[in-house]
């Protein structure tokens, strides 16, 4: 493993809780020593100034006191340290710090030393610039062609550059079409300053097109300063990388020609000084930072590039040479002259671990110790091999792999649902009509058997049904210890919900790091959403549900909605929703049977559902276990096609107001343009009523808007009842059919196969493309059916007639025997039980089970066939099928 690490030759931690970024770092002799040893300045946004000169006594020591030249504090933010010959009348090295809003520049000097406390350090201010805008980088040289002393150029957040002419200011430039700042740099070959701009790509300024350009004292040029200063500001050359870039630099060594380096965020470019590309190279990994240096090889240079995985990769141009492995991620990194030791590789990381390191191996001085021979005795190992095998075996069987209970599992989600509604609503911003909106209060307990770190809690439940709060943030829990949240659904939306159910979701982190995930599902009261009311004896929809099982009084099963004074309840029961609509539950004296009636169809599902779970459950205690629930009627196809079409209906319409919204924005847009024009005109011209066709423009948007935003809540109200409906019909269908749970499964995938109804994929094509498919798979009449391609693309259709058919069809085929299944061998199996398709279902079934007149959904026995084929209740289709 030593071989591709960095070796560490010196190293130390800055300060505590310190930050530092790219340009916090940089290595010169700081002090001019003239020992040509570099010494290393690290500035923090903290404010502190360090200068270090490491002399480990071996490779690997850590810091020494004498090791630290100089720390002071500068009160203000250190953005980046430059080293260069930045005071006239001197050729000595000074040091930049660039704060925020200030320039300054210091000449470090060393006192000699005495006594053994060694030399003292210390700065001097030279000279300081105020600035009028937020710095943001700096780069610096002899700009212009100057000898013997370094300019500086300051980038500000708005885009100027700042040119300093050491202890004086010279002038100001805007970049044009400036929006972010990017890494900023100077090529003295070509006397141009080269940085990259928020549109990704690479940009040369000369500094003599700098100097002549027009004056950025304001940002807005006036009409003044376009005939008095001087031209405007154009671009040397521009090149498209793509990407936007994290640092660039410009080398110029004496075996290579001059280059511009860009580091990117995945690929890292070499360029030439007009801006073409020498060489580029693509990375596999996140670059943090990079250095090029001089190659030993004549027309190469070697890159240093640090990732965000903790490695410093050594390219030869586009050669990988070496990786090594830095116990930190780099931010900086620079080459230095260290201790006569050439080539020392400085890293800095953004808490402040700063490394001097080298590459390289070091021999391993570990010896393996010298096994004594004896004898081996293999019947022994033989029997541990099978002891171990067995051990092996049983540890990767899926049951032991799976937790088998509830015992077995890490964390244990479990969610209570009070028996009584609050006393006190705790319902938020309800839209419900009703003088009191009910609430209920959910305690989710989390058990924890592991050390269960960062927990997240969310509880879901399908609007309108709305919690008082869905999201909640827990502290680590330690081995057998638990949580308790406490929180109130209620009923926001003003319809009716689809569903009682919610769902709690706990996500956490083991101490290996793993993320987990436990669940569990709670069923809300029915009192939630309605309450008790007088019967009706007249309604628009009514359901007959059969049982094998005598009826049971409602004072047994519905005691939370029958009053216990009241005998005229047993047989009969009303229920009101919040939302106004009324529903009907009565039972029959002389038979097995329980009528479910109300004027809208979707207002039957939740009462339905909610009589079959109380039977079931009611039977369960009586230890009854062949109770079984039937449906002999008609399914109320005609009535759940019309809730379709007013769904569709109001898609179209939103598409409909989506294209309008569009037309009048371009609209207002150019009436805009127009007035903008008429106001910028010097001679003033008559507005020809612009401003009045803008305002009622502007009234239409927001009239479009508001209607828009009206229709969109109708076609959620709309695709709830629709929802609520589905899951009737689904549950008819599987009591019609006695549908095993795997066939209701994938009937509800077909027909519910939507979390979320868009514009982009609606409910409507995503059921037709459903229900195709298992018209020609386990439902198909042929194999010609099998063999046809169904469509890839779903797009909103034109209208509804090509589903409701679909829809018609299952049910016919439903029907006459076919089964559902997503087995690939099941059509083909079914396809040769017979000719025409799937296996009829013998008469005398047919002829035993009562049909009750209906539009759509009455489907025909053998006899009825030949009578039928006119009427509109069968589909051609299904009429076609009975042919011999």
């Amino acid at each position: 493993m030593s071989l591709f690490k960095a070796r560490d030759w010196w190293s130390t931690i800055l300060g505590e809780k310190e930050e530092f970024d790219q340009g916090c770092l940089c290595v010169g002799d700081v002090d001019n020593s003239g020992s040509g040893q570099d010494k290393i300045i690290v500035g923090s946004y903290m404010g502190y100034l360090r200068i270090f000169n490491p002399h480990p006594v071996k490779p690997g020591d850590g810091v020494q006191p004498e090791d630290l030249l100089l720390e002071v504090q500068l009160r203000e933010p250190i953005l980046q340290v430059e080293v260069g010959k930045f005071v006239s009348g001197t050729e000595g090295l000074h040091l930049a710090v660039l704060h925020c809003r200030k320039l300054c520049v210091y000449t470090v000097s060393g006192t000699l030393g005495t006594v053994e406390h060694g030399n003292q350090y210390q700065i001097k201010l030279m000279y300081e610039h105020h600035l009028q805008r937020t710095a943001c980088n700096m780069t610096y040289g002899p700009f212009g062609g100057v000898k013997g002393r370094d300019l500086i150029c300051i980038q500000s957040m708005d885009g100027m550059l700042m040119l300093f002419e050491q202890e004086s200011y010279a002038f100001g430039r805007f970049l044009p079409g400036f929006l972010l700042p990017g890494p900023l740099t100077y090529s003295s070959r070509t006397d141009s300053f080269i940085t990259v701009s928020s549109c990704q790509q690479v940009e040369s300024y000369k500094y003599q097109v700098l100097a002549f350009a027009t004056d950025a004292d304001e940002r807005q040029e006036t009409e003044q300063q376009k005939l008095s200063s001087g031209k405007r500001l154009a671009v040397d050359w521009v090149l498209n990388i793509g990407e936007q870039a994290l640092d660039i630099c410009v080398v110029s060594f004496n075996q290579a020609v001059s280059s511009v380096f860009v580091l990117g965020e995945r690929n890292f470019f070499c360029l030439k000084d007009n801006g073409q590309i020498r060489f580029m190279k693509k990375l596999d990994y996140s670059p943090s930072c990079f250095i090029p240096y001089c190659s030993v090889k004549e027309g190469t240079i070697n890159t240093l590039v640090g990732n965000h995985n903790k490695i410093l990769n050594v390219y030869q141009d586009v050669t990988l040479k070496w990786a090594a492995q830095l116990p930190h991620i780099p931010v900086s990194v620079r080459v230095a002259n260290l201790q006569g030791l050439k080539g020392v590789i400085v890293t800095l990381s953004d808490d402040g671990h700063l490394q001097c390191s080298y590459l390289g191996t070091d021999p391993s001085v570990f010896q393996a110790p010298r096994v004594d021979s004896r004898e081996i005795n293999y019947e022994e190992f033989d029997a541990e091999m099978k002891k171990l095998q067995k051990s092996i075996k049983e540890a990767t069987k899926i049951q032991d792999i799976l937790p088998k209970s509830e015992k077995h599992r890490k964390l244990i989600v479990t969610a209570e649902v009070l028996p009584d509604l609050d006393a006190e609503s705790q319902a938020i911003d309800s839209e419900v009509k009703a003088e009191a909106v009910p609430s209920v209060t959910v305690k989710v307990t989390i058990e924890s058997r592991v050390t269960a770190q960062k927990p997240n809690l969310v509880v879901c439940v399908q609007a309108p049904l709305a919690v008082t709060c869905d999201q909640f943030f827990l502290d680590d829990l330690e081995p057998d210890a638990s949580e308790t949240v406490v929180l109130s659904v209620f009923l926001k939306g003003n319809c009716a919900p689809s569903e009682l159910e919610g769902n709690c979701v706990v996500s956490y982190n083991t101490p290996t790091g793993v993320l987990s995930v436990a669940q569990c599902n709670f069923r809300l009261p029915l009192r939630l959403v309605c309450f008790p009311a007088q019967p009706s004896k007249a309604a628009n929809h009514k359901l007959t549900i059969d049982t094998n099982k005598p009826p049971i009084s409602f004072l047994t099963i519905f005691p939370d909605f029958v009053d216990p004074s009241g005998d005229d309840q047993a047989n009969a029961l009303g229920f009101q929703f919040l939302t106004g609509s009324k529903t009907t539950l009565l039972a029959s004296k002389t038979s097995q049977r329980y009528r479910i009636q109300s004027d809208q169809l979707e207002d039957l599902w939740l009462i339905t559902k909610e009589l079959i779970l109380r039977l079931e459950e009611h039977f369960k205690k009586q230890n009854c276990k062949d109770f079984a629930c039937t449906f002999s009627g008609s399914i109320p196809l005609q009535e759940y096609f019309e809730l379709i079409d007013q769904h569709f209906e109001l898609r179209l319409n939103a598409e409909k107001f989506q294209e309008l919204l569009s037309e009048r924005a371009v609209q207002f847009r150019a009436i805009e343009r127009r007035l903008l024009t008429r106001f910028k005109d010097k001679t003033p011209a008559p507005l020809q009523h612009l401003d009045t066709l803008l305002e009622g423009t502007f009234r239409e948007v927001i009239a479009l808007a508001d209607a828009a935003e009206e229709n969109q809540a109708n076609m959620f109200r709309a695709l709830t009842k629709l929802k609520s409906a589905t899951h009737l019909v689904i549950t008819l269908i599987s009591l019609w059919q006695k549908l095993s749970a795997d066939q209701v499964a994938i009937l509800e995938a077909t027909f519910l196969p939507l979390a979320e109804d868009t514009q982009e994929l609606g409910w409507e094509e995503a059921v037709d493309a459903a229900i195709s498919y298992l018209l020609r798979t386990c439902l198909s009449k042929s194999s010609k059916e099998q063999a046809l391609n169904l469509s890839s693309e779903l797009c909103m259709p034109k209208d509804t007639s090509r589903l409701k058919k679909n829809i018609t069809v299952f049910c016919d085929r439903l029907a006459k025997g076919g089964r559902l299944s997503l087995s690939t061998d099941s059509a083909t199996q079914q396809a040769a039980v017979m000719p025409g398709g799937c296996t009829t279902i013998p008469e005398s079934d047919l002829e035993e089970r009562p049909v009750i007149p209906g539009y759509t959904a009455k489907f025909p026995t053998h006899r009825q066939v030949a009578k039928q084929k006119s009427k509109p209740g069968l589909s051609e289709d299904a009429a076609e099928e009975e042919k011999p």
